[in-house]
């Protein structure tokens, strides 16, 4: 990934280490939240003095907050407004608190970012659409959007790719476009409802695109099967079928629809028109479906008219599983154990220095000492 120097320099001036301030920029942009190991696997150090410094350093200048949760064990928060502003990203809502599901999946996130840190990641909302809609000229309408509430003088406000997941680019081929890797997070749900929702969003955006990939990120392979072949049947198989076939559906469904033939639809036909509609629209295919339905289209030409503006594409499935998952239970364990190890190096620290640095400048809320959900 490629990390802007002046981002790492900013947070450096606060008092980090260049390693310290790249693990921080890490978390700010993909997750919220971490725990010690985090640290360990991205500066390669081993529990022990550095690790420890680093996280009373953290709580200490008020830059973090740790919370005890069930089944998730303690978890550190970057809250500071400091370090979010510093690197451009101050509306950034990882500094918000969120609920368990949220937390686990970020972490889950960050423990991909760092098991693949050569990617080059498309990291914020105007990366992605730099990329779609002025590299690869796709409208804004055919991207995952979500409204949101705004003030009186600013209306509602549209935001892209809210998710939030990994999304980075292979540019293996210098040839041709560079493929790009979407991905899902499943921090262990009881079922596949909200990746069939998830993909569903995206296949707008799929359907612009040329060859892509998706990666199902999980913490344990149970969904594995059942995600390839949820994401088989909504995304890879429609995409890489016989285009001129979808069509001609299409217009067998929207003309018995028109008719109001609706005894002759099932629940999965109007649904599938539904989606279709979408997909099929335009002045050409209404121009095909008026020439079709008065006969002077017949079935082969429309089949050869349609076939010829099929996109060639190949869209891949890979499910990536957290390696460490089965050690989950120990890494908890040794997490609370350095905190409470920072603490101690933290009330040893504020004896003789109750104030530090940036405290002598800084405001107390500009520090991000306090809860931001108060």
């Amino acid at each position: 990934m490629n990390i802007d120097p002046e981002n790492i320099a900013a947070i450096v001036s606060l008092g980090y280490t260049q390693e310290e301030a790249r693990f921080l920029y890490l978390v700010a942009v993909h997750s919220g939240y971490f725990v010690p190991r985090h640290f360990l696997v991205s500066s390669g150090a081993k529990w022990g003095k550095r690790s420890t410094q680093f996280a009373a350093k953290l709580e200490s200048r008020g830059h973090v907050t740790w919370r005890e949760y069930d089944r998730t064990g303690g978890v550190y928060h970057l809250v500071s407004k400091t370090i979010y502003r510093r690197i451009g990203n101050e509306n950034l809502h990882n500094r918000l608190r969120h609920s368990i599901d949220f937390i686990r999946t970020r972490l889950l996130l960050l423990d991909f970012v760092l098991a693949n840190p050569s990617y080059a990641y498309l990291e914020t909302e105007q990366d992605k659409l730099r990329f779609f809609c002025e590299e690869l000229g796709i409208l804004r309408t055919a991207l995952p959007a979500k409204s949101y509430e705004g003030s009186r003088l600013t209306g509602p406000a549209l935001r892209y790719f809210v998710d939030r997941f990994p999304l980075f680019l292979d540019r293996t081929d210098s040839s041709l476009s560079p493929v790009a890797t979407f991905s899902y997070v499943d921090p262990g749900q009881v079922n596949l409802a909200r990746f069939a929702n998830h993909i569903h969003a995206y296949l707008p955006l799929f359907r612009q695109l040329g060859d892509f990939s998706f990666l199902y990120i999980a913490n344990s392979s149970a969904h594995s099967v059942r995600a390839e072949e949820c994401f088989s049947s909504v995304v890879k198989a429609p995409l890489e079928a016989d285009g001129s076939s979808e069509v001609l559906r299409y217009f067998q469904l929207r003309n018995a629809w028109e008719l109001k033939k609706y005894g002759s639809l099932s629940t999965n036909d109007i649904e599938w028109l539904k989606d279709a509609k979408q997909r099929f629209h335009g002045e050409r295919f209404d121009r095909w479906y008026q020439a079709w339905t008065s006969g002077a289209l017949a079935e082969r030409a429309l089949r050869n008219e349609s076939e010829q503006m099929r996109p060639h594409r190949k869209v891949t499935f890979r499910p990536w599983v957290l390696a460490a998952s089965r050690n989950e239970d120990a890494l908890r364990r040794q997490g609370t154990k350095l905190h409470g190890e920072a603490n101690s190096a933290e009330r040893r620290t504020m004896k003789t220095k109750t104030t530090t640095q940036e405290d002598a400048t800084q405001t107390p809320d500009e520090a991000g000492g306090g809860d931001p959900a108060q």
